[in-house]
């Protein structure tokens, strides 16, 4: 019998541990650890627990441990927290933290899904209450208690968490404003997107600033103010959203490649550099599809995608990941902004010849209740003419252009092929030429 160690649960954890029991049913014995109380639940769904649109915690938990145990036939031990690994052994040596003894896991195959953590800057003032990360639904928990005294709140981090709760903060009714130390918010997206975003944002009485660095957090028994390098803002309730780090030391300590963000490095199969180890989700470094350049995507999409095709490779069944485009979608207050493979500059930086477009168009038929503009941009090879890239901004479907293009890049469609293409159409839903088929 295969014995089977998982570290880590939430996506790609509980996804690869589940599948490998599908896979392989009673010729496997696994054994998932977890170092906190919730091994799977939807991280993506914390700001909008905050901001009331998910009335109860309970709603954001998939599995408790004992369902997750009693649906799949997976050990699972949470309060224990893996301390080294020793890959000659084939063993793992953990804390448990309840009665602080510890205890060592052998394997025949290990999993690692072990995430990423908040960045927490060493700055003063980052320790004072009133002062969150969000990463957990904990975290969610404290954020949305402390928002029914707090009046002003600032956001730490313009990228797409960080823009997420700003929205569901606003929407209690809290003075809300931005700051970020980049140029520009939406990481990913072309300038002229995320400068549209920030006067959008501006216009629905959420002030973003950027090239503001983080320079301390001031106050007396709770936060009072953000001060970064030039202002002073006013605020009884801070969320740091400044990014996250992959949990990779117990990995480095046993002499596994990293890449120089400190995920690990994994071939198409989720295999480390050590031998039987895999990995999965926010601690590991994929590649880009279009480009084949490393590339980092912690999305709970990917790490679920991840897990599952790991779990192939372990049951025999190997099936390659082919890599990422950088999809991504982000709510806005009332606009959608989405995005999938290369901007301009990503695509001239990887050796292409891009052209592109920008248009405005109606999302459905313009005498449809609810009608609204996506603005759209297409990204494309001058020389192999394939899709390279979109963004797309509007109060509607925005999702719909994202997809029907990570498809067509998936596959190498060139743009000659998708500007007929026979998409789905009625009033309520497009127009009759296809808002992507306009592009």
């Amino acid at each position: 019998m295969i014995k089977i160690l998982v570290i880590g649960g939430v996506a790609a954890g509980t996804k690869a541990a589940a599948k490998l029991k599908r896979e392989l049913g009673d010729g496997c014995e696994i054994t998932l650890l977890s170092e906190g109380p919730d091994i799977s639940y939807a991280g993506c769904g914390l700001p909008y627990y905050v901001g009331g649109l998910i009335k109860e915690e309970a709603e954001l938990l998939i599995n408790t441990p004992d369902s997750f145990a009693k649906l799949t036939g997976v050990r699972v031990e949470c309060g224990v927290r893996a301390e080294r690994l020793d890959p000659n052994r084939k063993t793992v040596t953990a804390i448990c933290l309840a009665a602080g003894e510890t205890r060592e896991y052998a394997y025949d195959k290990l999993v690692v899904a072990t995430g990423a953590a908040p960045i927490r800057p060493p700055l003063p003032g980052t320790d004072l209450p009133g002062v969150y990360t969000l990463r957990s639904p904990k975290d969610a928990s404290a954020i949305k208690e402390a928002a029914k005294a707090a009046k002003r709140a600032v956001v730490c981090g313009g990228g797409f968490i960080g823009l997420e709760i700003a929205e569901n903060l606003a929407r209690l009714g809290l003075k809300v404003c931005v700051i970020d130390m980049a140029p520009r918010i939406m990481p990913g997206f072309d300038p002229e997107f995320a400068e549209y975003a920030e006067k959008y944002l501006f216009q629905q009485g959420i002030p973003v600033f950027t090239g503001e660095r983080l320079a301390a957090l001031e106050g007396g028994e709770r936060v009072e103010k953000v001060r970064t390098e030039s202002r002073t803002l006013k605020a009884d309730l801070v969320v740091l959203s400044l990014g996250i780090r992959p949990n990779t030391a117990m990995l480095a300590a046993a002499g596994a490649e990293l890449a120089p963000n400190k995920t690990v490095v994994v071939n198409e199969y989720l295999e480390t550099s050590l031998p039987d180890v895999y990995a999965a989700g926010d601690c590991v470094c994929v590649k880009n599809l279009l480009t084949g350049q490393p590339a980092w995507s912690p999305m709970g999409s990917s790490a679920n995608l991840e897990g599952r095709l790991l779990a192939k490779s372990i049951a025999g069944r190997k099936k390659a990941y082919r890599g990422v485009l950088g999809t991504t979608i982000v709510k806005l207050v009332g606009l959608n902004a989405g995005k999938t493979g290369l901007g301009e500059a990503g695509a001239r930086q990887a050796g292409y010849e891009p052209v592109s477009v920008t248009i405005t168009t109606d999302d459905k038929a313009h005498y449809y209740p609810g009608a609204g503009l996506f603005i759209i941009k297409l990204v494309a090879d001058r020389m192999s003419r394939r899709l390279l890239g979109l963004q797309a901004l509007g109060p509607g479907a925005v999702d719909k252009l994202v997809d029907v293009a990570a498809t067509a890049i998936s596959l190498g469609a060139e743009v000659d092929r998708l500007d007929s293409l026979d998409l789905a159409y009625a009033p309520p839903f497009s127009t009759a030429i296809h808002p992507f088929v306009t592009a």
